[in-house]
């Protein structure tokens, strides 16, 4: 898999119209920072780490995955929109001052900065610049 965000946005997205209640992606550190995010901004209702933490070639263990739980308003669900912005072919890095409001503020930018990943208005008022990673909305 040549980028995993991608393959965790596109996953979420179709969890999310398929109406499922909840996702299971692989796990990474970053997948992990991403999800934090998305719940402390209520678009997923829970994140939770579950499996092995060690070595994955550890016969009976399972590796490790991320499981999300969906949040939804009657038949439709909270999160609306996904943009995986800066791709492996074309990296995109933005300075504090460029960092652009999703939906006139509505919606929130991911930003990976030097003091790890948060927020477009997090990184703002840190005055921090780094690689933009996706929208939602």
């Amino acid at each position: 898999m040549t980028d995993p965000i991608s393959d965790m946005l596109t996953r979420l997205r179709n969890a999310n119209l398929a109406l499922a209640p909840e996702v299971e992606i692989s796990h990474s550190h970053m997948k992990e920072r991403i999800a934090h995010i998305l719940k402390k901004e209520g678009y997923i209702a829970d994140c939770s780490v579950e499996g092995y933490i060690a070595d994955c070639s550890v016969e009976g263990k399972t590796p490790r995955k991320l499981k999300l739980k969906l949040k939804y308003q009657g038949r439709k669900g909270v999160i609306v929109g996904l943009k995986r912005v800066s791709k492996p072919g074309l990296r995109r890095y933005v300075r504090a001052t460029e960092i652009p409001r999703v939906l006139g503020g509505m919606g929130t930018a991911i930003v990976s900065t030097p003091r790890g990943v948060m927020t477009g208005v997090d990184a703002r008022k840190q005055n921090l610049g780094g690689e933009l990673l996706c929208f939602v909305w």
